[in-house]
């Protein structure tokens, strides 16, 4: 199927999950090269937390998890507490942009100009409602996400960090609902770069600080064109999936890497990374 082309603590600081040990039979490692201490790459190898062979950057909204809207909702709720006005937001487009992009849009519809500090103060209130909207949570994991997360677990090389248009305390909110927050080993946010193509080059400059590891072994994975761009943006791979609400056509025609329909079965998935 491929196209032409700990839980409480924060995923940008946790330390990388545990691997599972499984059987290793037939498949293929890319091994980290050590320098030796007399070597003057030691130094800055020595700072990486996890040296890896790959690191996944994994979307949040319609790749990992759905919350029925709740992201909407929350601005919806905040936008009517501060401001008095009713708007319930439908023809502002969220899938695949940033927080900052979206609270943007908002400000210019309504004429509110807001400057850094009057967006910080709008997107504390979205928070605020976004922990009552999730309590019970609400929406779920898409098929396959907790398989999918456990076999890139397994491989003692490898990875899983966010890239996430969500601004860090909305993502925590939404994979804390669903018990998989403490899984990812740290994140880059709406809060770090004004769009997305500028959030995945903060993530693949994070991986390389971290892990030692240059784009060419960083591997998006996301349900828009967003984050295929984004991808592009940043020099990495980038696999699709189509369970955010965009069609396998509309996919393709950006030529992601590799183009799946959900993340049900880890195995495609698998063999295409290790052929990398």
């Amino acid at each position: 199927m491929e196209s032409p082309r700990a839980k409480h603590r924060t995923a940008a600081e946790s330390s990388v999950p545990k691997r599972s040990a499984l059987p290793r039979e037939g498949r293929v490692r890319r091994h980290v090269t050590v320098p030796e201490r007399g070597d003057g790459r030691w130094a800055s190898f020595a700072r990486m937390s996890t040296p890896a062979s790959l690191v996944w950057l994994f979307d949040v909204d319609g790749t990992l998890l759905h919350t029925e809207g709740a992201g909407r909702e929350a601005m919806m709720r905040a936008l009517h507490e501060a401001h008095g006005i009713a708007d319930d937001l439908t023809t502002i487009p969220f899938a695949g942009r940033t927080d900052r992009l979206i609270i943007d849009d908002i400000a210019a519809r309504h004429g509110l100009g807001f400057d850094d500090a009057g967006r910080a103060a709008f997107h504390d209130r979205v928070v605020v409602h976004m922990r009552a909207i999730m309590s019970p949570p609400r929406g779920g994991l898409l098929p396959g996400v907790l398989d999918t997360l456990a076999a890139v677990a397994a491989e003692p090389d490898w990875v899983r960090a966010l890239l996430t248009g969500n601004e860090s305390r909305m993502a925590r909110i939404k994979l804390e609902a669903f018990d998989v927050w403490s899984q990812f080993a740290w994140g880059a946010y709406s809060e770090e770069g004004d769009d997305r193509n500028a959030i995945a080059r903060v993530a693949v400059r994070r991986a390389a600080e971290r892990h030692g590891v240059g784009p060419e072994r960083c591997v998006v994975v996301g349900d828009t064109e967003h984050d295929v761009a984004c991808a592009r943006a940043a020099g990495a791979h980038v696999v699709a999936v189509t369970t955010g609400g965009r069609s396998r056509a509309q996919l393709a025609a950006h030529e992601p890497d590799l183009l799946l329909d959900d993340l049900s079965d880890p195995a495609p998935l698998l063999r295409w990374a290790r052929s990398l």
